[in-house]
């Protein structure tokens, strides 16, 4: 099977390697050329367009910043559907709002294309590992032809349902890692301004019903101050407009939701975008007059 990947930023980048260690012929695409220089030097061929790549591959994967870049590069005037092979699978892993993910997979279908929504979590650590969860919606069969580059890039692979039924499962996903990060920082904060040790309070927080990866990994790097991004925080609030958005629109009742929304919010406009989401610590030490938000 050949595939074609596009976009190579932070996420795409590993997971177009872990395509190539795999075996997999790899064609790819990015809007910089410096961006494909690293899968060119490991092997993979170069394209000079989305529609470029779309005609020499069996699968063609997206994962770019937010649904005007997907349809960009599904859609737009170099777009795969504009150079697609016959029997195509497009699959888009990057989070979009499902009714986007939706829109895009019926434009494609009338291009002769079956779309796959297919956002991952597990962030940096995960796509260098190959061990992202994968998260897909679409038609069963479109979802068996992809599934072979996916088990390339994770361990975990659901077909959760039909098209956008993906993106409705990555949005859940960041409720709780949304909320969850903000709990995390809130009970590192409470804990030291109350004169204890926060690394001992989540040591044993660890062992306890409180238990959680978020406490575990992001935990850790709250205590390190370990702030580079694997997920910047413009995008997790991205991601979280996404849910306040739908939620909106369906009525829903989400409290939590929406206040790590408004801490998100917080930090793109105390120009903590670029950080990762878990420098949200930041902004609660900043309420306390503890920290200026230009501090470490």
């Amino acid at each position: 099977m050949k595939v074609g990947f596009i976009g190579l930023g932070i996420m795409g980048r590993p997971m177009a390697l872990n395509l190539l260690k795999a075996g997999f012929d790899l064609t790819v695409w990015a809007r910089r050329e410096a961006s494909m220089q690293p899968l060119l030097a490991a092997g993979a061929h170069g394209a000079e367009s989305p529609a470029a790549v779309a005609g020499q591959v069996d699968v063609v994967i997206s994962m770019v910043a937010d649904a005007p870049d997907v349809e960009a590069v599904m859609l737009g005037e170099r777009g795969v559907c504009h150079g697609a092979r016959l029997g195509l699978v497009a699959v888009d892993m990057s989070t979009i709002a499902p009714d986007a993910a939706r829109g895009i997979g019926w434009r494609l279908s009338g291009c002769g294309i079956d779309f796959v929504d297919a956002p991952v979590s597990g962030g940096e650590v995960g796509a260098i590992a190959g061990t992202l969860s994968i998260m897909a919606g679409g038609s069963a069969a479109a979802f068996a032809r992809a599934r072979p580059a996916f088990a390339a890039m994770g361990k975990n692979i659901v077909h959760v349902g039909e098209s956008g039924a993906g993106q409705v499962a990555k949005a859940a996903n960041q409720i709780l890692t949304g909320v969850g990060v903000l709990a995390v920082a809130e009970a590192l904060l409470f804990a030291r301004k109350n004169g204890v040790d926060p690394a001992k309070v989540r040591e044993a927080m660890l062992g306890g019903a409180a238990h959680s990866r978020i406490l575990e990994n992001h935990g850790q790097r709250m205590l390190d101050r370990q702030f580079k991004p694997g997920f910047k925080a413009w995008m997790h609030q991205k991601d979280m407009n996404i849910v306040m958005h739908a939620a909106h629109r369906l009525g829903l009742c989400l409290p939590a939701s929406a206040a790590a929304t408004q801490a998100l919010n917080a930090m793109v406009g105390k120009g903590l975008g670029e950080e990762d989401s878990i420098a949200v610590l930041k902004v609660l030490e900043s309420l306390t007059g503890e920290l200026p938000l230009d501090g470490k």
